[in-house]
């Protein structure tokens, strides 16, 4: 009876785990917080429609202490007395910067790195007193391919200078994490979901929203402390149409 939290849960992929996961027994998935800025979005609260005794909406945005703070104190409350299992370090932002770096505009970067790592330090270190009263004591940090130093010669030219520099800086805080608090038995992940048709990953993009996610909450639901401090890949069958692999092997940094 594991209780999730999930931030950016209304829309793309965030919003599809929280799906996925309710289809899953109570018995397996007691409860989820679904943590998003606005939370009235229509296909967020079809689900809590649906599941009103096992997921809460939460609106809160990652960029503000306060307002993760009075998050914090909701999930609290709801918990009564008991720990959080799985934190799910979902919310971000992609930037489309024309040209070359060096054109890049310093707001920017500032604005993605607020977001995609501050605000996932934000997140983790508030929730932290919860999580440590958890069983299963998990942080998964939703990563990219695009901050691995290994494949920079791939993405080198795709224009997204300030997501690939967030997503770098994310591996380092989760392997930061995971070293640190191995003892106290957390398993800390950086997951890759792969490239899917959402907002941020266009149309263009290899997976289907459902196909792409399905392997996101497999790899979620059987990673363990054997996964500790790991940048983990989905696994789908390669096809023609397909532009990257995704082999379920660890990325390397």
């Amino acid at each position: 009876m594991a209780t999730y939290l999930i931030t950016g849960a209304s829309r793309g992929i965030g919003l599809e785990l929280t799906k996925q996961l309710l289809d899953l027994p109570a018995s397996q998935v007691s409860k989820i917080f679904a943590v998003a800025r606005t939370t009235d979005t229509g296909l967020l609260q079809e689900l809590v429609q649906k599941h009103s005794d096992r997921i809460v909406p939460i609106s809160a945005s990652v960029q503000d202490n306060a307002s993760v703070q009075k998050a914090v104190e909701a999930v609290k409350a709801n918990l009564q007395g008991k720990g959080l299992d799985v934190l799910v370090n979902n919310a971000g932002v992609m930037d489309h910067s024309p040209g070359k770096i060096g054109s890049m505009e310093t707001d920017q970067l500032t604005w993605t790195l607020d977001i995609n790592v501050v605000g996932v330090q934000r997140v983790t270190a508030a929730f932290l007193p919860l999580l440590e009263q958890g069983t299963q004591k998990k942080i998964v940090n939703i990563s990219s391919g695009f901050g691995s130093f290994a494949y920079v010669a791939y993405t080198a030219a795709i224009p997204a200078d300030a997501y690939n520099i967030s997503k770098a800086a994310l591996n380092m805080l989760t392997v930061r994490y995971a070293h640190q608090y191995a003892d106290a038995g957390f398993t800390v992940v950086a997951l890759s979901p792969g490239w899917i048709k959402t907002d941020m990953g266009s149309q263009d993009a290899d997976l289907s929203v459902e196909v792409g996610v399905a392997e996101v909450k497999r790899v979620i639901l059987e990673s363990g402390k054997e996964q500790n401090g790991k940048f983990l890949n989905i696994n789908v069958p390669k096809t023609d149409e397909m532009k990257w692999s995704y082999d379920g092997q660890d990325i390397p940094w």
